[in-house]
């Protein structure tokens, strides 16, 4: 049995942007092993969508020493991004994402309807997501030119500060309750993402930053990419106040398969267990009920349990929490319905 599923989160967009050469579309149409997720495995495992994040590094060269947590512990936060230096590789993703769609392999949703109709015509539904908002000046025009074009889904910060907020380092053992809250133009930026039915991501940014947007947003609150601090410590994880603020506004958190936000060592080791995957989808059950937990997989972006691995391994997952006791109906709402759900809530 295949279980359809969305994805909450996945920077292949950025692996695609990285690759070398000119040709950035047949590597995913036509299957492209050393990335997590392309059409053909996509498809097999049984993919209906998901949110392609567009994620600026300071430099795309050095991606991998700035994420990983060997390349962060020792090492101060990445700088601020200058406008221009974020918009350039923003841009080049958002293109590669209507070249694909052009190419046929997926279809852009603004909507939950959207990605309904996506999925019976049997094409990969993507939603339009920036991960860090330096691609977005004060003024928001940028903001509305990128809302044309289709974005539906904003995480304010990525792991380090920007003219809207201030992210978290990946660091283990340490609280998120770190630096300032929003700046007045990221209260202003979530206000703005409110009326025009962006959904704000919570992934990333700190407590004080998170308990402005509960203060501010009317929408419910989302965390597309992160796990249960109390299982694995890591600044980038929610706390049980946060967990409960995001139950209460009726939200939805991604579960995020990237091994050191799931590990209690946080480690990141492919040697890590799917039951430690289903251990943090029990304590998101536990504390945001059965319509507030989905998938959000980091795909592209983070190691990945050896169990795991791409795309193909989702049903594999999907199976553990079968096997656990979660009845089929439960797991086809962390798979796909939730998603569907906030964002019917969220964007329309």
């Amino acid at each position: 049995m295949t279980i359809p599923f969305f994805d909450g989160h996945n920077d292949t967009l950025l692996r695609l942007l990285e690759r070398e050469g000119k040709d950035k579309v047949a590597p995913f149409v036509d299957g492209w092993p050393k990335a997590h997720i392309d059409l053909p495995r996509a498809k097999a495992a049984g993919m209906a969508g998901g949110f392609f994040a567009m994620f600026p590094p300071p430099l795309a060269s050095t991606l991998k020493e700035v994420a990983s947590p060997t390349g962060v512990l020792d090492r101060p936060m990445p700088p601020e991004l200058a406008l221009a230096d974020a918009q350039r590789p923003t841009f080049g993703m958002a293109a590669i994402l209507f070249q694909l769609e052009r190419a046929g392999a997926l279809a852009v949703c603004r909507t939950a309807a959207d990605i309904r109709a996506a999925m019976d015509a049997e094409r990969l539904a993507a939603i339009f997501h920036i991960e860090g908002a330096e691609a977005i000046d004060t003024d928001f025009q940028s903001f509305e030119v990128l809302y044309a074009a289709g974005l539906r889904s904003l995480g304010i910060t990525w792991s380090r500060a920007n003219a809207f907020g201030t992210g978290v380092p990946f660091r283990h053992n340490v609280d998120p309750d770190i630096g300032p809250g929003l700046s007045e133009a990221g209260k202003e930026l979530v206000r703005l993402c409110d009326r025009s039915g962006v959904m704000v991501d919570l992934s990333h940014l700190n407590a004080a930053g998170f308990r402005d947007v509960a203060a501010i947003s009317t929408k419910p609150l989302v965390a597309t990419h992160s796990n249960v601090h109390a299982i694995s410590p890591s600044a980038r994880n929610l706390t049980d106040w946060q967990l409960a603020a995001i139950a209460e506004s009726g939200g939805v958190v991604g579960l995020n398969f990237a091994a050191g936000f799931l590990r209690p060592d946080g480690k990141m080791l492919p040697d890590t267990s799917i039951e430690v995957m289903v251990r943090h989808v029990d304590g998101l059950v536990e504390r945001l009920g059965e319509d507030g937990v989905a998938l959000g997989s980091d795909f592209d972006g983070a190691t990945m349990p050896a169990p795991i691995r791409d795309v193909t391994g989702v049903p594999r997952l999907l199976d553990a929490l079968l096997a656990k006791g979660y009845g089929e109906a439960l797991v086809r709402k962390i798979a796909l319905e939730n998603w569907i759900g906030v964002i019917g809530r969220t964007m329309g």
